[in-house]
C-alpha cells in the first residue's frame, strides 16, 4: 500500500459510504489531522465556498501550498438538499482535478437559537442528515443559549456525531462581557461530566479583537481547552484583514475560519442588481449579504463563463495568503505520511 492508500483506511465510515469506495479522496476527521500536526506551528485553516467556482480555486491552492483544507458549508440546513448538494459539488470538483491533500469538511456552524420540544427534534434530525452526508466535523452554535442550558442541549443534539466518533465543535455560549473564560470552563466541565467530548471550543474573532487580538486571553482559552481535550477554533477571522492569523497560530489556536473575505469577493462577482436583492433580502432576513448568498448561492442564476474563471483565480489567491498566514504551508504531505505510519495508533 502506498501513502494514499493508508491514508484512505481512515477515513470516517459516513464518508466512504457517501463518496463510494471507488473514490481516492482523503476526505479525514479533523481529529487526525490535529494528532499529525502536533507541534507544528499551524491551525487548520476552514474555509467557505458560497458558490461552487470558488471550489476549483481553494483545492488549488491547497495543493499549491501543499496545505490540509477545510471546506465549510455555513448552512448546511437552509434546505433539505443543501449539505446533499455541498458534498456532492465537493467531490466532483476535487476528484475532476485529482486532488490528494488532505480535506475536512464542516458542517455549520448550525445556530440553536430555540430549545422547545419542535424544535430539538427538528435539529436532531437535521443533524443526523449531516452526518449521514458525509461531513467530518458538526459545529453547533450556541451563541444565544445560557451557559447552563447549552450544556444540557449540546448532549441530546450530537448523540449521531459522538456515537460516529466525528468531531464536534461548539461555541462559546451567551454570557457576560468579561466573563467569557468561566462561561468557556462551565460549558467544558458540563459537557464532560455528561460524556460528550468537543473537539474545538468556536470563538468569534471579535471577542478576541480581530486585528490585535487579546493575546493573554486566547492564550488563557488555549491552556482551558487543552486541559478538557480540545482545542480553540476562532471564527468569523478576516473580516477586516487576514494580518491577525500568525497571532492565533503562535497563541497555539487548532483551528481558524476565515469566511468575511471569501464572502466578499463572491458577492462582488455578481451584477449589481443581483448584489442589491442579496442586500435587501438580507436586511429583512437579519443576515449579512454574505451569509445569505451562503444560503442562496444555488438557486441564483450561474455566473457567466467570464466572471466565473476571475472568482476562481481571486479565490486561488485568497486561499493561499490564509493558507501561508496560518503556517499550513507544506502540512500536507507531512501529515499524509504522518498518518500512514501511525495509523494503527
Amino acid at each position: 500500500m502506498n501513502v494514499l492508500d493508508k491514508v484512505l483506511t481512515l477515513r470516517p465510515t459516513s464518508v466512504v459510504a457517501r463518496l463510494g469506495t471507488a473514490s481516492r479522496l482523503p476526505v479525514l476527521n479533523p481529529r487526525d489531522l490535529l494528532k499529525a500536526l502536533e507541534g507544528v506551528p499551524a491551525a487548520l485553516p476552514c474555509l467557505p465556498a458560497p458558490t461552487r467556482p470558488m471550489l476549483p480555486g481553494m483545492l488549488a491552492a491547497a495543493r499549491g501550498e501543499d496545505a490540509v483544507l477545510g471546506l465549510l458549508c455555513p448552512h448546511p440546513l437552509a434546505d433539505r438538499g443543501a449539505a446533499e448538494r455541498f458534498m456532492a459539488s465537493v467531490q466532483q470538483v476535487a476528484e475532476a482535478d485529482g486532488h490528494a491533500r488532505p480535506l475536512f469538511l464542516q458542517a455549520g456552524p448550525v445556530r440553536v437559537s430555540k430549545v422547545g420540544p419542535e424544535t430539538m427534534a427538528q435539529l436532531q434530525e437535521g443533524l443526523f442528515r449531516l452526518v449521514d452526508a458525509g461531513f467530518s466535523l458538526v459545529s453547533l452554535d450556541v451563541t444565544r443559549l445560557p451557559v447552563e442550558v447549552a450544556v444540557e442541549v449540546v448532549p441530546r443534539l450530537s448523540g449521531a456525531v459522538v456515537e460516529r466518533e466525528l468531531a464536534l465543535e461548539v461555541s462559546l455560549p451567551a454570557g457576560a462581557e468579561g466573563e467569557e473564560l468561566e462561561g468557556a470552563r462551565a460549558l467544558l466541565e458540563g459537557l464532560r461530566k455528561r460524556g460528550v467530548g468537543a473537539r474545538f471550543l468556536r470563538v468569534p474573532a471579535t471577542i478576541l479583537g480581530e486585528e490585535e487580538p487579546e493575546v493573554q486571553f486566547l492564550q488563557s482559552l488555549v491552556e482551558l481547552t487543552r486541559q478538557h481535550g480540545a482545542g480553540v477554533s476562532v471564527g468569523e477571522a478576516g473580516r477586516r484583514s487576514v494580518r491577525a492569523l500568525p497571532t492565533y497560530v503562535a497563541a497555539g489556536v487548532r483551528k481558524v475560519e476565515c469566511v468575511a473575505p471569501f464572502e466578499r469577493i463572491a458577492l462582488a462577482s455578481y451584477p449589481e442588481a443581483v448584489r442589491t436583492s442579496l442586500e435587501e433580502k438580507a436586511e429583512k432576513a437579519g443576515l449579512t449579504a454574505g451569509e445569505l448568498l451562503g444560503v442562496l448561492g444555488e438557486q441564483l442564476a450561474p455566473l457567466e463563463a467570464r466572471d466565473a474563471a476571475r472568482l476562481e483565480a481571486l479565490t486561488f489567491a485568497e486561499a493561499s495568503e490564509v493558507l501561508a498566514g496560518l503556517g499550513a504551508t507544506r502540512t500536507g504531505w507531512k501529515s499524509m505520511m504522518f498518518l500512514a505510519e501511525n495509523r494503527g495508533d
